[in-house]
């Protein structure tokens, strides 16, 4: 459990800067390489290789090197993990608000009868 807690906090660490988020956005369409991947952003290469550092180490990316070519890919399943985090802190506030609901509800109830 603690291990999916630690791997769950790097994946929202990585997630929390707006640069790494646009990368994921951009690779949930398909593999790109680094410097597809960089023009949109006004900073230096070595700036952004460190994003690409930190998705790779949280492994939400992995990249391949051909040559002078890194290409990225998004790596599905370990999004997933933090897909399922909020999945599960929906339906437990889904169930807290029907609760409320139904509390407010027997209350309302109550009033009428008095």
């Amino acid at each position: 459990m603690a291990n999916n807690a630690a791997a769950l906090d790097s994946i929202f660490y990585a997630l929390a800067d707006p640069t790494r988020r646009a990368v994921i956005q951009r690779l949930g369409r398909g593999s790109a390489t680094v410097g597809e991947l960089a023009e949109p952003f006004a900073m230096a290469l070595p700036s952004f290789m460190k994003h690409v550092g930190i998705l790779e180490r949280t492994g939400l990316i992995r990249s391949r090197k051909r040559g002078r070519i890194r290409t990225c890919t998004l790596e599905q399943k370990n999004l997933a993990a933090a897909e399922r985090w909020f999945a599960e802190q929906r339906s437990m506030w889904a169930s807290r608000y029907q609760n409320l609901d139904s509390l407010l509800e027997s209350l309302n109830g109550e009033k009428r009868d008095s």
